[in-house]
């Protein structure tokens, strides 16, 4: 059983390095040549087990942040603002998904030891830990405010892989006279196996998970959409710095100007046959 709360992902940026073309590439406002470091929880867990071979990864997603500068001094964030949010394996950064998982889209992968000088990510396990097995089990642990992770393991026949997402109860839902629960909670990363590659995969969607039974599990998946022109109109005007300013209106790159962020809703539904296991620790507070 994972504890969430105290796993965490500490990293040292490389000494930040001129843009040819943009003055505050990624946010940094400081001066070249320094780094930062950083630290952000970990969210949910998925492993993907190739049944053939026995290989499995590990993938992980982290606590998000809005689109911000660092480190200023006033103006810290950026707006309009997105959301940031990183997914990674033990060996990569990985792709955010924007589109539903019928298109295809640039799923850019960077491996962690050239994105970070540092990067150390600290999965912490609960002991007595226990798995609860009937709904009353699981009603009772939930009432006496105990710590709870649930796990929802379903099969690909296609690839011949086994994928586990564990993630921490965020909400349950009770009929305890009937004998009912629900837990529907986020944010989880289920993978799109078409980029696994015998290792891992390249691109990952964000999704949120429900389950009211032991045999059966539903994601629904988060994607961008766009915006009506009369709502373009401000979201596209950053007030303040802007990550997008040219350090030369007359030097401009082949793309100017990139896309600005767009708005995301959670839309695409995956039903699952599953083995979902509720597993619980005491609360020591």
């Amino acid at each position: 059983m994972i504890d969430f709360p105290r796993s965490t992902v500490t990293w040292k940026s490389h000494p930040w390095l001129p843009d040819p073309y943009y003055r505050y590439v990624g946010g940094f406002v400081g001066t070249y040549g320094q780094l930062y470091q950083g630290r952000f929880g970990v969210e949910a867990s998925c492993t993907i087990r190739d049944e053939g071979s026995g290989h499995v990864a590990e993938l992980f997603v982290g606590v998000p942040c809005r689109a911000e500068y660092t480190i200023a001094s006033r103006n810290l964030f950026q707006v309009p603002s997105f959301e940031w949010r990183m997914a990674f394996s033990r060996e990569s950064c990985l792709h955010i998904a924007t589109r539903p998982s019928d298109e295809a889209e640039d799923a850019p992968t960077e491996k962690l030891s050239d994105a970070y000088q540092d990067f150390t990510l600290d999965v912490r396990s609960l002991s007595n830990v226990s798995e609860l097995s009937t709904v009353s089990a699981i009603s009772d642990a939930t009432i006496r405010n105990n710590l709870l992770n649930a796990k929802s393991t379903y099969r690909d026949a296609e690839h011949g892989l086994e994928i586990s997402i564990e993630y921490p109860v965020n909400v349950m839902n009770l009929n305890v006279a009937d004998k009912e629960f629900q837990i529907c909670t986020g944010p989880v990363i289920v993978p799109d196996l078409h980029t696994w590659d015998g290792r891992e995969v390249k691109r990952v969607f964000l999704a949120h998970v429900a389950i009211s039974a032991f045999d059966h599990v539903e994601f629904i998946l988060q994607r961008a959409v766009e915006a009506a022109d009369v709502d373009r109109e401000w979201l596209d005007k950053p007030r303040g710095r802007d990550r997008l300013e040219l350090l030369d209106p007359n030097n401009q790159p082949p793309d100017h100007p990139p896309a600005r962020p767009r708005p995301t809703i959670y839309n695409e539904v995956w039903e699952r046959a599953a083995d979902n296991i509720v597993i619980t620790a005491e609360n020591p507070f």
